[in-house]
């Protein structure tokens, strides 16, 4: 090979300088690491979640560690979507990276809301769509457990934005790949999985839970085996592109994720560890490649060989 390797990849319409991203809820709202990161740098940030309203989030204690891991319960905690666009978008429109807004919402006109607040904004390359939220409609089902409620939060979506959307599918289904295959059919231009896994932790010494809302999301390198089955599966029945993540702490995780089919990887509680692991796994990306020969990181995504 001659030179460096070339780290561009595509996700549908979005161009990426490299295929790592930052994972919803653990990069903030971007700046808060800017002492640590050069988010210019990175290939996309993807900011905490936004409601429509803003939300104080669970009480406390709301975040708990465990082997390989940690619970988290924070409830989506945010600023809403009216501070974010007069107050954190401003900074986000100087980066030269791709800048993807994370929503949620508990109802459908929720969900069109939040996409409706977004179209015609500049500085958001795309919308990342959070079903792991409650539907109030359905008795508190989990839209993303429901192939049909997922596919309709999808459609409105896409009904109302001009951006690109990534659906952001949970891990806590049967079959991820019913769920990958509906909001594909819906529309999605991109899915992103995975969510955490639904767990909790006990204080033996209190008989109580560790966490005030008993349960939380699991992420950290204890899911990755989880993360990586489901994303292989999902890439090998979608025809869109699909974003891993799941217990992403270097390098060699980034790839393995890579080589399941993957064309860009989000790294999360990794960040809390490291703040500067998002950097740390370009620069082994680009070390492998030209350890191994490849000109271009494309040649090794989905390569992973079965047979």
């Amino acid at each position: 090979m001659s030179g460096k390797p070339d780290l561009g990849v595509k996700l549908g319409p979005l161009e990426l300088k490299n295929p790592v991203m930052t994972a919803s809820g653990t990069f903030g709202y971007g700046r808060e690491f800017e002492s640590f990161v050069d988010p210019s740098l990175l290939g996309g940030i993807v900011v905490k979640g936004l409601s429509l309203k803003p939300m104080a989030g669970n009480p406390t204690p709301r975040i708990a560690e465990t082997p390989g891991g940690m619970l988290n319960a924070i409830g989506l905690a945010n600023i809403g979507v009216d501070e974010f666009i007069e107050k954190k978008l401003p900074w986000l429109r100087g980066l030269d990276t791709n800048v993807i807004v994370n929503i949620y919402g508990h109802s459908i006109d929720e969900y069109e809301r939040l996409a409706a607040a977004f179209k015609g904004v500049e500085g958001v390359a795309a919308l990342e769509v959070n079903i792991s939220c409650p539907n109030v409609e359905m008795g508190g089902m989990v839209f993303g457990k429901d192939p049909s409620a997922s596919a309709r939060v999808t459609e409105a979506v896409v009904r109302n934005t001009d951006k690109p959307v990534i659906v952001k599918l949970t891990p806590n289904v049967t079959d991820i790949r019913v769920l990958a295959r509906a909001v594909e059919e819906a529309g999605a231009a991109v899915i992103s999985l995975i969510n955490t896994l639904t767990g909790m932790a006990i204080d033996i010494d209190r008989q109580r839970p560790r966490l005030a809302n008993i349960s939380g999301g699991l992420s950290g390198p204890a899911i990755k085996p989880v993360a990586l089955y489901q994303v292989w599966q999902a890439a090998c029945t979608v025809k869109i592109p699909v974003i891993g993540m799941g217990g992403i702490m270097n390098c060699r995780d980034a790839l393995e994720f890579l080589i399941a089919g993957a064309r860009a990887v989000q790294v999360g509680t990794a960040n809390f560890v490291n703040p500067r692991v998002t950097l740390e796994i370009i620069e082994g990306l680009k070390g492998f490649c030209l350890e191994k020969g490849i000109d271009n990181i494309n040649d090794i995504i989905g390569t992973l060989k079965t047979g």
